[in-house]
């Protein structure tokens, strides 16, 4: 299983509608993740808008392409979009970037 963290920035002006957003996420979603592989997947918000994500997958560019395959998916980033700063792609799932791991106490 490889571990997975990423980092994003949430707009300083939508952390509070961003966090009711995520106490929320559609069943739907949540499902879609889980079938696409998505595992012990968690987002850590800071108070300035840094987004930690950290997953567990067997293949993250296959979970991402799976996910990207998903209507419910696509629904859900276009709402999500616009609560994120410096989106290249316009979408979320296509900017995360993993951060290499340089350590692991197992």
């Amino acid at each position: 299983m490889r571990r997975v963290c990423f980092l994003l920035r949430v707009k300083p002006d939508r952390l509070d509608e961003y966090r009711q957003r995520h106490r929320a996420v559609w069943p739907e979603m949540q499902q879609a993740l889980r079938e696409t592989g998505w595992h012990n997947y968690s987002l850590f918000l800071t108070d300035d808008g840094l987004l930690v994500g950290y997953l567990e997958t067997e293949d993250f560019e296959a979970a991402k392409a799976g996910m990207a395959e998903r209507e419910i998916n696509r629904r859900w980033q276009s709402e999500m979009a616009d609560f994120f700063e410096d989106l290249e792609s316009g979408s979320a799932d296509t900017d995360m970037r993993p951060l290499t791991e340089v350590f692991h106490l197992d």
